[in-house]
């Protein structure tokens, strides 16, 4: 039996019976074992709270003390650190890895007018918000999807940007007005993929799990991963990246903003699929010395 620790959030839910159902289809008995993570019970801002492990370390501790013998991670909320005697055994085909525009009122960001209301939890999307649009309002919103979709239903906001990926596990295509090109809001590390996390020693449930794992997906995370590691930026920095495997190789795409949305450096990456982590760290280096170093320095003093 696979004891399968998840949160209880609608989309955790969704995210942990799809990890058990894989499993159950290779002929694995799966146990889900609801948890409660520092995240789910906070108030108040990610950039109050320091969000990094928020909705991860609780999870992790399980892990850690044989309460469970798998996390299914959103992989864009787990830290990059190492933790000890814990592996990464897997990460599934990714789905969607775009943010997505939604509103009842507005079919794009272009159509807001001054002043318009914007909800975002995500420092990395407001800042690139407002590097698109500074003459728009940028709000903290919290709570889980259908909390937040009620909220913009009650015209708290103009519109809001949530995750494509997390709207299509749910179903909830349809609320996806526009969905934001790359080219103007760069994902986060890890966005839309899943991250299977186990005890490395744990020989079984390794070798269970790892049947899951896409071999494309790992190489992409593994560079963006590796770049958010070398920034030293943490989860929730108003920091981007984004590999694709194209013709055999790999192309990893970041940037580094101020909070304000004042300052973005951006640059692209390529190069062989066997180097995708060093692939990262090259480019982390690239962006810290055309001045991203300073920016996030400064971004850790206003904090």
């Amino acid at each position: 039996m696979i004891r399968l620790g998840t949160r209880n959030s609608q989309l955790a839910l969704w995210q942990s019976n799809w990890v058990a159902d894989r499993l159950r289809d290779l002929g694995h008995a799966v146990e889900l074992v609801p948890l409660t993570t520092a995240g789910d019970v906070a108030v108040g801002s990610l950039r109050e709270l320091g969000g990094d492990g928020l909705f991860t370390k609780r999870l992790q501790m399980a892990l850690l003390a044989d309460e469970i013998d798998l996390a299914v991670h959103s992989l864009k909320d787990l830290p990059t650190d190492p933790v000890e005697g814990l592996a990464l055994a897997a990460v599934p085909p990714r789905e969607d890895v775009r943010d997505a525009w939604v509103s009842n009122r507005f079919m794009s960001w272009q159509e807001l007018p001054a002043g318009a209301k914007v909800g975002t939890g995500s420092l990395r999307r407001a800042a690139q918000l407002r590097w698109l649009r500074p003459d728009v309002q940028v709000v903290d919103l919290r709570g889980n999807v259908d909390t937040r979709l009620r909220k913009l239903d009650e015209e708290q906001y103009d519109a809001i940007i949530l995750a494509c990926a997390g709207l299509r596990r749910l179903n909830l295509t349809e609320r996806i007005t526009q969905a934001l090109d790359l080219s103007i809001m760069l994902s986060a590390v890890g966005q839309g993929a899943l991250g299977l996390e186990t005890r490395s020693a744990d020989a079984a449930t390794v070798a269970a799990v790892s049947q899951l794992n896409d071999a494309a997906t790992e190489s992409c995370v593994t560079a963006e991963r590796a770049f958010l590691n070398e920034t030293r930026a943490g989860c929730t920095a108003p920091v981007a990246a984004h590999a694709v495997l194209r013709d055999g190789r790999l192309h990893v795409a970041a940037a580094i903003l101020s909070p304000d949305g004042g300052q973005r450096l951006d640059w692209q990456i390529g190069g062989p699929v066997e180097g995708a982590g060093e692939l990262g760290r090259q480019l982390a280096k690239q962006l810290l010395s055309m001045g991203g170093q300073a920016i996030l320095e400064a971004k850790e003093e206003q904090r």
